[in-house]
């Protein structure tokens, strides 16, 4: 007979994911739905006010990458008003993306993802000697491994567990019989986890130097950046490259060792050599190193040149045609189904809630729940679709594309890491694909990100312009779009304005593509996708859909929400969308 299993909530820090699956009598998953069970109503508000206010707004939209969505707005405006920034505006907007994605994909990796791998009650067994040892095997200069700190780290973790509280290293599944690391390997990844909260800080002072702050960062302007005292200041541009040198080394010695040592351990695990998702991937390019240069491109891989690539036949990688994205809401909670451009996109809100059923509890018996309508609507993201197919986006989207398109930066730290852990090219394709592409992501910006701080320099030399001046004709029409590539995946804020002000707005966030539900067709997102076929060892410890789910990095709050676990209300608003707040 058929069990129904349901995760709620999916992400640790995150954003508000519901996942449930279908299971059969061998607990393979069969069925799969992706549900985000909270509104972002940011568009709604945008409606009605001035363009060159929508980078600030849109930034709210995360509480974690606040400056993705804060550039999306401040360059979809630039777009639609035909504003090119001067080169140094451009850099220093590279120089503060440096410290997003470093910092993004170290708190993911260990923070959100690594306990997902990681087994910390087992590092209690762990010979903190031995361990240091080990750590040598991945690197020549391991960070935060030596014997006295790995005793200290496993000390820590002893005074949780007597306390019978494991703090931060709380609700897991310690014990899973699909941990692979040796307890020494664990207590290593533990140190690091430990050590990456110190980094935190780190990488937001960073961004910081430029942004003025971290999250919420305020220096960028429609026409270029705002803080032409920083750029002028040796003592600043000098603090942003140690900072950046001292994040560079944890990815080097720490992250890159790590998923390795993982993908050592996990080669032969099925639960994390399977999971692909979608096939059909989608990037695009990134980070502009100086007046011509990006360290990432664009491109379309459908699913028959992506298996082409990892087999060694002919393939082919598609230039984006923006007039075929469009999103539709036939399984999401909106009153108008159809397909629309992200230009003509709507959202009027229609909540038709979850129904009763049965479900396997934690302690693996049935108990009465809600769960989602899956012949009816059933969350709040929509279905983007390209020429009416799903595609996933992220960082292994992005390294694929850009390794098939012959990027010489991409392709060293791939062919590396294949080298390091005997992988074949084909393990890309799976759960551990997705998260070591996160990782040389990672990598490939600490090894190259200081590009763009030495072209910065040079320029200043000869340009100290910042600012790029232009005028709004309110008896003009506008539309504009960013399309650009963020620590989740591809990103596009899409803007028309008419009299003046904004008369629509759209975000297409990476985890709209990925998180999608069905389509009118009833074809999958990658999420769904990704989770069918998977046998779950044990139903009431289901670690092997939270591993595949969080290796995508979900965002799915993408708004501030507060909300009362009793239903209360705790505070109500009146927006004014022809003026300001009231």
């Amino acid at each position: 007979m058929s069990k129904r299993i349901v995760v709620d909530p999916i992400t640790r820090i995150e954003g508000h994911l519901r996942v449930e699956v279908i299971v059969d009598d061998n607990n393979v998953v069969t069925e799969a739905y992706s549900s985000s069970t909270l509104w972002r109503g940011i568009e709604t508000i945008l409606k009605g006010r001035d363009p060159r206010d929508a980078g600030f707004m849109v930034q709210r939209i995360c509480g974690v990458c606040t400056y993705s969505h804060y550039k999306a707005g401040i360059m979809a405006v630039e777009n639609a008003l035909g504003i090119e920034p001067p080169l140094n505006a451009k850099l220093t907007r590279t120089l503060m993306n440096n410290a997003l994605f470093l910092h993004d994909h170290v708190v993911h990796f260990y923070h959100l993802h690594g306990l997902d791998w990681v087994d910390v009650v087992s590092a209690l067994k762990a010979d903190p000697r031995k361990a240091a040892e080990e750590a040598f095997k991945y690197t020549d200069s391991p960070v935060a491994c030596g014997a006295d700190i790995l005793m200290a780290t496993q000390k820590r973790v002893a005074e949780f567990v007597k306390k019978g509280n494991l703090g931060p290293f709380a609700n897991a599944y310690w014990g899973h019989a699909t941990y692979k690391l040796t307890p020494e390997q664990n207590l290593i990844a533990v140190s690091h986890y430990l050590k990456a909260l110190e980094l935190q800080r780190t990488a937001a002072q960073m961004m910081a130097i430029f942004g003025a702050k971290q999250p919420h960062p305020q220096s960028l302007t429609v026409g270029g950046v705002t803080c032409v005292m920083d750029l002028q200041d040796p003592a600043r541009l000098g603090e942003y490259m140690t900072k950046f040198k001292e994040m560079a080394d944890f990815v080097n010695h720490a992250y890159y060792p790590d998923v390795v040592m993982a993908g050592l351990a996990y080669s032969k695990e099925p639960s994390v050599t399977g999971g692909l998702g979608v096939a059909n991937l989608f990037t695009e390019k990134e980070f502009q190193i100086n007046a011509k240069d990006f360290l990432f491109e664009s491109g379309v891989m459908m699913g028959e040149d992506v298996v082409n690539l990892i087999t060694g036949k002919p393939f082919k990688v598609q230039t984006l045609d923006e007039s075929k994205i469009t999103e539709e809401a036939t399984r999401s909670w909106y009153k108008d189904n159809a397909a629309y451009h992200p230009y003509e996109g709507r959202q009027e809100p229609n909540y038709t809630g979850f129904k009763d059923a049965q479900t396997v509890n934690d302690k693996g018996e049935l108990a009465a729940t809600k769960v989602i309508d899956e012949n009816g609507k059933y969350t709040w993201v929509k279905a983007p679709r390209y020429d009416g197919k799903p595609l996933q986006v992220g960082p292994l989207a992005n390294i694929v594309i850009n390794y098939a398109l012959g990027n010489k930066r991409v392709k060293v730290v791939v062919d590396k890491f294949l080298k390091d852990t005997g992988l074949p090219i084909t393990a890309v394709a799976s759960t551990l694909g997705r998260t070591a592409c996160r990782m040389i992501e990672a990598k490939v910006v600490a090894d190259n990100g200081m590009e763009a701080f030495t072209s910065l320099i040079n320029n200043l030399k000869v340009d100290d312009a910042t600012c790029a001046s232009y005028k709004i004709d309110k008896n003009k029409e506008y539309k504009g779009r960013y399309i650009g590539h963020v620590p989740r995946g591809v990103l596009s804020h899409w803007v028309k304005i008419k009299n003046g002000v904004i008369e629509n707005y759209q975000a297409v966030v990476p985890t709209t593509w990925n998180a999608s539900p069905k389509d009118a067709k009833g074809v999958r997102g990658s999420y769904e996708e990704s989770l069918i076929g998977l046998k779950i060892t044990d139903l009431s410890q289901p670690l092997e859909i939270v591993r595949i789910i969080h290796s995508y990095d979900p965002c799915l709050a993408c708004a501030v929400h507060v909300m009362d676990t009793k239903g209360n209300e705790m505070s109500s608003y009146k927006v004014n969308v022809n003026g300001a707040s009231c």
